[in-house]
Order: C-alpha cells, then sequence, then structure tokens
C-alpha cells in the first residue's frame, strides 16, 4: 500500500468501506480524533484517487434484476463489443480476460429468458459460455 497512508487513513477506509454514508462525527468519534482532522485526510485520501468514488448499493432482487449471470466471451471485434455492452442495461461489468475467452461480461436480468434474449444479441459478435448464479455467497467484499 502506498507508503503516504498511514494506520489512521486505513481505519477511516474500513468505516467508510462498510457504510460510505458514516458521518465524519461518527468517524472521528470511533478513531478518537477531531472532525476537521478527519474530514482533512477523507479530502486527501480522495485527492490522492485512493478514495475513487462512492457507491449506492441497491437490491437487485426488488429492482427485478435478481439472476446474475457471468458470460464468458470470444471475440475479434473488441471495439463492437465494448460499445455494444456499454449500451446494454443488462450489463453491470466488463473485464478484458486472458486465456480462451477475451471477456468476462457480469449480467443482471428479471430472468433466464431474458438473458436468453440478451445472449441472443451477443451473438453477432462471437461465441461465449453462459454461467448462471445459483446463489451470492461473497459480492463487495471489504478488503481492508
Amino acid at each position: 500500500m502506498n507508503d503516504l497512508i498511514d494506520q489512521i487513513d486505513i481505519k477511516i477506509m474500513k468505516l467508510l468501506q462498510h457504510n460510505s454514508r458514516m458521518p465524519v462525527s461518527q468517524i472521528s468519534k470511533q478513531i478518537s480524533m477531531s472532525q476537521p482532522s478527519v474530514k482533512e485526510r477523507i479530502l486527501k485520501l480522495e485527492d490522492k484517487k485512493v478514495i475513487s468514488e462512492y457507491r449506492t448499493v441497491f437490491n437487485l432482487q426488488e429492482l427485478n434484476k435478481g439472476t446474475t449471470s457471468f458470460i464468458l466471451f470470444k471475440t475479434e471485434q473488441c471495439q463492437a463489443l465494448v460499445e455494444f455492452c456499454k449500451e446494454a442495461r443488462e450489463v453491470t461489468d466488463l473485464f478484458r480476460i486472458s486465456g480462451e475467452f477475451n471477456y468476462l461480461i457480469k449480467v443482471q436480468t428479471a430472468s433466464v429468458e431474458e438473458l436468453a434474449d440478451f445472449q441472443d444479441l451477443l451473438a453477432q459478435f462471437g461465441p461465449s459460455k453462459s454461467h448462471i448464479c445459483l446463489r451470492n455467497i461473497l459480492e463487495n467484499r471489504v478488503l481492508l
């Protein structure tokens, strides 16, 4: 980890990773540091791009997007696939990978049928293999 990040920064980052909306006042109490000092450290972490963004995590079941699938994809039409995935509302993540396939696409759909429709659209770019998630055991794991 960066030499400019100390144990206090790591404590702050751990708290924010569990709850990015945690008020500075609560962080300052938990790490026994003044609010202005905590705020200054958070701003420095943001300036250094150690903290790159804050997110909201949605309950995908409640949004009727509870079917998670991973699609291994092989294509020579890389840029066209990337543009397609950027526009597709089903795609949540796109990774360039090594091996037999050159992309891994994470997809959220309402059903397996909707996944099949999406894969029919993908077929224009090349062959793929789908893996449907049966149970989410570990996601958005806290790294610190």
